[in-house]
């Protein structure tokens, strides 16, 4: 397989962290998606305080990724990513073993934490490694995201048969496994002290007008992304009356990523601008919302009408794998090498916080189209995301504001020796 061929052409290390995004993924959706029904069911928690324990871990997660940016730029990203997976681990544990809600609390708070600091230094550790080739390890990183987000809810249903503590000791078992790995695998790379404090660097970051503007035109990517669980599975449901049809869709797209965003990246790296692009697979994943609202009306419960649905659900899946590998790879451009973990940190941030505005807005739709009989609501809603934000990101290559791609290397007498470090690529 292409993609196996392609992973081998990177060094260990950055091999292990493409193993290592399929291995938290999978941990993840082992567990999150089924922890809403166990406090609820299972423990008795009202609806209130299950919204509470939830919260707090996402909360825990969006609010902090600026200091897993910062940590990773500061102590390096090897020492962040391992931290954040043991913490991960103990978080998942504790879920296991503690009933009583401050000890869920605390779980929900260490995973949550543990999420901000993996995220933004793992992305930063692949950034710098990768240099020329950094959109072919977004891509790899995108194949192993999504087919860990496959296995996860099918092994955490399988667990789920024999109780909910087995299913969250596995999850925490990965991570553990996870964290050795990264212990005895990565190396240790030198990081320059900084001169100046991490306040500066945050201001420094947030004053960059061009950066704040790509990271709010990206609320169409995220906001879209998570109706992936949200609008699509329910859209599949409603159109069938069959609840397996939702699990059609993320089949549909695994599929079409393990097979398709290798090549599809590296066919358009070489044809025009990253931005155009990005542009592209916005907009397609903004058209991808209008198949589905052909069956938006009352249910056929026929199984030929997910059809739709899962083309729409094809679509989306495209857009992102054109769009989201080139994000990835232009957001170190917008500053200091130096800074490229706080750049990350704070791109998730304040697109985390963007797309929980769309989410509410795309809720809101939901809701309005049910009573109103208007199905076609919401998913004209996602188009308007999509069109959207491929019409900020034009905008924005227009007038000069992204960078061309990947960070050029320092012209300095030591610019070799910097290519070699940053060509060992993800």
């Amino acid at each position: 397989m292409r993609t196996l061929r392609e992973m081998r052409r990177f060094p260990l290390a950055v091999r292990l962290l493409l193993v290592n995004q399929l291995g938290v993924n999978t941990g993840f959706y082992l567990l999150i998606p089924y922890l809403a029904t166990h406090l609820g069911d299972h423990l008795g928690m009202s609806a209130a305080v299950v919204g509470i324990v939830l919260g707090v871990r996402n909360l825990s997660q969006q609010g902090l990724f600026i200091i897993g940016g910062s940590a990773a730029d500061r102590l390096g990203a090897r020492g962040v990513i391992i931290a954040g997976c043991a913490l991960r681990t103990v978080g998942f544990a504790l879920f296991a073993l503690g009933d009583e809600l401050p000890v869920l609390l605390a779980a929900s708070v260490l995973s949550g934490l543990a999420g901000a600091l993996f995220n933004p230094a793992v992305r930063a550790y692949v950034a710098q490694e990768a240099g020329e080739r950094r959109a072919e390890a977004f891509a790899l990183f995108n194949v192993f995201a999504t087919t860990g987000a496959l296995i996860g809810p099918v092994l955490g249903s399988a667990l789920l048969l024999v109780d909910f503590r087995t299913s969250a000791l596995t999850a925490a078992g990965i991570f553990a496994v996870l964290t050795v790995a990264q212990a005895l695998v990565l190396p240790a790379r030198e990081v320059a002290p900084s001169a100046r404090g991490v306040v500066a660097d945050w201001r420094e970051v947030l004053g960059n007008r061009s950066f704040l503007a790509f990271a709010f035109a990206m609320v169409g990517m995220f906001t879209l992304q998570n109706q992936l669980y949200l609008l699509l599975p329910d859209g599949a449901r409603h159109a069938t009356g069959w609840d397996g049809a939702a699990g059609m869709v993320f089949l549909v797209g695994t599929l079409a990523n393990l097979t398709l965003q290798l090549p599809l990246t590296t066919a358009l790296k070489s044809r025009g601008h990253r931005a155009l692009w990005i542009a592209a697979g916005l907009a397609l994943m903004g058209l991808a919302f209008l198949p589905p609202a052909t069956v938006a009306g009352p249910a056929s419960h026929q199984l030929l009408a997910a059809v739709p649905v899962l083309i729409g659900a094809l679509l989306l899946y495209l857009g992102v794998m054109v769009a989201q590998p080139f994000v990835m790879e232009l957001i170190p451009g917008f500053g200091r090498p130096e800074l490229t973990g706080t750049y990350f940190g704070i791109f998730y941030v304040v697109s985390g916080v963007a797309a929980a505005v769309g989410n509410t807005v795309v809720g809101w739709a939901m809701d309005t189209g049910a009573r109103t009989g208007a199905g076609w609501l919401p998913w004209a809603c996602c188009t308007l995301f999509g069109l959207a934000s491929a019409g900020a990101v034009i905008g924005l290559h227009r007038r000069g504001a992204l960078p061309a791609g990947p960070v050029a290397e320092p012209t300095a007498p030591t610019s070799n020796e910097a290519n070699g470090q940053r060509s060992s690529t993800t």
